[in-house]
């Protein structure tokens, strides 16, 4: 059984009430969420002590997700990743979206759906969170209606469903950009935990984490972490790839993809004897290391965040998927639904 229970979390800026749901299960696992941004504040699971830890990184207070730039636990639309130079063409027409990573459009633009407040009301299991996005915000046509649902099991297993329609035929690649430290969010550096990926390709990107269309395999390159791989063992590689990005933050091809669950990603934390396992309906994942997390504000009991103290697992449709047409395209029609779901499950080891 569930619990939910709920709490105010601020208010915006703008004036807007802001709440917390928090979800508990009978492991008194726990995961919150907030209205803005529909953002992952907490996941308190037990390590191999029976102790609950909070595995993600996050802030106390609203003030400090209003302003951070780092995307922190946030749910990211309209379109998650990059898009170069903020163009793309859609049934003839070309669109212009703002540009708000140099020269090209990331995780929604300006103001995405991680700075929006979201209705919520709550389920049987966990929370369900809307957002109707008009047509024209951010450049983007059609007004998108987004439903997404967080749902706690039993097992300590959290899952993200993702449903949107549009009245216009649009661009839709639903995410979550939480950070994971599975010794603790105040622990330290993820350097030392182990990263799995079940991918045997990965979209080779430019200097501006920009993929060009290659789809190649990761035999013989640090991009190859198909067996249990200690994150820090070729974060710093000369390899071109990795220079690029500071580290890992690239995009790769889930094995088998066609549409069910599939899991991507498995990692561990020897320290606390964590583990997570991340599966998706969808075609890629993004593994980045935070390589860029210095600069932001203090986070939760005042812990520092610096570089490399959490990493994402990122589902995804392929990052600049609209510029490379033998990608699988995140184009949304009228009429369709869009549909994804991604989950993270806890154990220990």
């Amino acid at each position: 059984m569930i619990q939910v229970s709920k709490q105010e979390f601020g208010t915006t800026i703008q004036g807007t009430e802001v709440f917390l749901y928090t979800l508990t299960n009978k492991n008194k696992m726990s995961v919150s969420v907030s209205t803005f941004g529909g953002t992952i504040v907490s996941v308190k699971v037990p390590d191999r002590d029976g102790i609950l830890i909070d595995v993600v990184l996050g802030y106390d207070d609203l003030a400090s997700y209003e302003t951070q730039d780092k995307y922190i636990g946030a749910l990211i639309g309209r379109c998650g990743n990059r898009i170069a130079k903020g163009q793309f063409k859609l049934n003839g027409k070309k669109y212009q979206l703002y540009c708000n990573d140099g020269n090209n459009h990331l995780h929604g633009g300006k103001i995405g759906f991680d700075k929006k407040v979201w209705d919520a009301e709550t389920t049987e299991t966990g929370l369900k969170l809307t957002y109707i996005s008009p047509d024209g915000e951010e450049g983007y046509p059609g007004t998108l209606t987004v439903h997404v649902t967080y749902t706690l099991s039993d097992d300590n297993r959290l899952s993200i469903d993702y449903v949107a329609t549009s009245d216009a035929d649009t661009v839709c690649n639903l995410t979550n950009h939480t950070y994971f430290n599975l010794s603790g969010y105040d622990s330290g550096t993820i350097v030392d935990q182990k990263i799995q990926l079940f991918a045997d390709c990965y979209t080779v990107a430019d200097q501006e984490s920009l993929p060009n269309g290659e789809i190649v395999s990761v035999e013989n390159t640090p991009l190859d972490l198909r067996q249990p791989t200690r994150i820090g063992d070729n974060i710093d590689s000369s390899f071109e790839q990795i220079q690029f990005a500071g580290g890992f933050d690239h995009n790769w091809a889930i094995n088998d993809y066609d549409g069910t669950l599939k899991q991507a990603a498995w990692a561990y934390a020897e320290s606390s004897g964590i583990t997570l396992i991340a599966a998706t309906t969808l075609p890629g994942i993004q593994f980045y290391s935070g390589n860029y997390l210095d600069g932001a504000s203090a986070g939760k009991k005042g812990a520092t965040i610096y570089k490399r103290c959490g990493f994402c697992l990122e589902s995804q449709y392929f990052p600049n998927a609209l510029e490379n047409p033998n990608f699988l395209q995140p184009v949304l029609e009228k009429g369709k639904v869009y549909h994804a779901e991604t989950t993270y499950q806890f154990g220990i080891k």
